[in-house]
Parts: structure tokens; sequence; C-alpha cells
């Protein structure tokens, strides 16, 4: 991966849910003095494409992808070849930061940047816990499907939905639900703010967690459009052509 990255100091806890086993809607971190002072910037507001070039973008993905309705659920599968996602780069795809981040036993979240600088522009707590879903990347693909219903009239953007029936490699798995950016979830992108991609154990006081220990992985991202109402976030595998070991889709029914 090139230069070894910084290490995280440790995570206090910025409110009393981080210390309450029974809350999962939060991670729950170590004990601390005081929070560290948030520095993060707001996203940058660049102008999106011309028209014209969406327009070719769209064009170019009918040549480039053929989505796949699988039975159980309905997940967009684009037919990459491996090498195109390994070589770091998805053609009309924008480059974001991902960080899936909880304690071990807890509901993992998904937190979507613009940068490691930036605040999170998207939050998401899925039902699969921190553990098992790293622990499924660590053998093979892992592709989740956050599936919600066409409303007619509707022109609320995909990934702004409030929730999502979720699927995990075609497996019902519970919700995926979106939420504002918490004390907490500010914290955890403060202390890895120098941190542009890797995996760990962010490293607390030596206090007993009773969700076990937080975890963290952080990795480039391709975010795709493909309509309105389907768009999908590919990890970018920096180790070689092996194709993303976590593909995110959104897509309405």
């Amino acid at each position: 991966m090139g230069e070894p990255q910084p290490q995280p100091q440790p995570l206090p806890p910025s409110s009393p849910r981080s210390q309450n086993p029974e809350a999962k809607s939060s991670p729950a971190v170590a004990n601390a003095q005081s929070p560290p002072a948030i520095s993060l910037q707001p996203a940058s507001n660049k102008k999106g494409p011309s028209k014209s070039r969406k327009l070719f973008r769209r064009f170019r993905a009918v040549f480039r992808s053929f989505p796949i309705i699988a039975p159980s659920c309905k997940i967009p599968v684009s037919l990459h070849h491996g090498s195109r996602i390994g070589e770091g780069h998805i053609h009309g795809g924008i480059r974001m930061t991902g960080t899936l981040f909880g304690n071990r036993k807890s509901r993992v979240s998904l937190a979507i940047q613009e940068s490691p600088k930036c605040l999170p522009l998207l939050v998401i707590e899925l039902g699969i816990p921190t553990g098992k879903l790293l622990q499924d990347m660590g053998v093979g693909f892992v592709r989740i499907a956050l599936e919600c219903e066409k409303r007619p009239g509707d022109k609320t953007k995909i990934v702004d939905e409030p929730i999502w029936m979720l699927y995990c490699n075609g497996k019902k798995s519970g919700y995926g639900v979106r939420r504002e950016a918490t004390d907490d979830d500010l914290s955890v992108m403060q202390v890895l703010h120098a941190i542009s991609m890797g995996a760990g154990v962010l490293p607390n006081d030596g206090d007993e967690l009773p969700d076990g220990e937080f975890m963290y992985m952080r990795a480039q991202f391709e975010r795709v459009i493909g309509s309105k109402d389907s768009e999908t976030y590919y990890m970018l595998n920096p180790d070689g052509n092996n194709g993303p070991e976590l593909s995110v889709f959104f897509v309405r029914v």
C-alpha cells in the first residue's frame, strides 16, 4: 500500500450513548477526558458535470455494463473486468473516501466523504455486525444492496432515502438506515483524518468494551450514478487487479 499510514489516536466518547452497551445506533468508544476538536471541513460545492457530459457518461455506460436482477434481491451487478477496477478507476466514476466502522459486535456504519479531511456526506447504519462484515470481506467479495420502493412523483435522491431493505450477497439482512452524523461519528472521522486507506482497531485507555474493540476500514470508493433510481459505490482494491472487496448498490424498485 506504499508509505505507512499514521497511527490513529485513542478515541474518546462524545455522548452518553457511547457508554451505553444497549445503544446500537452509534459506536461505543473508549473513555477519555474530552473529545478531540473537530477540524473537518465541509465538502466543496463543486458544480456537477454539464448536461452534455452527463449524457455522454450515460451513453457510454450502456456499452460498459449490463444490469442483472438477482432473484432474491434486485442488485444491478455491473460486468466490469476485474482489471479495470483494480487499476483504480471506473469510467464515469467519482472518487470518494469510504469508512466502515463500529464495535465488533455492534452494527457497522458506513461514512462517505469527499476526502478524509471533509465532513461526511452520507452516514448509513447497516444491520450487520462490524466484525462479521469485515470477516466476510477478508474471505471474498461482498455485495450489499440497499433497496427501497419507487413512489410516483417523488424527487428524493436515492441516497437521501431514510431507510432501505438490506441484502448482503443476496441474503436479506435487516435494514440500512440513513442518519445525520453524530458527535461520535465526527470524532471517528477526526481521529482518522490523516489516514487515506487502511484497517485496524482504534486504541482505548484500557477499559473493557462490552461490544468488543472498535474496528475500522477505510478505502477509496468510486461512485457511479446509473440513473435517478440506481447508484453504486465500488471499493477500489489497491493490492492488484482482483476487483472490489465491497460493492454497495442503492436501487429503487
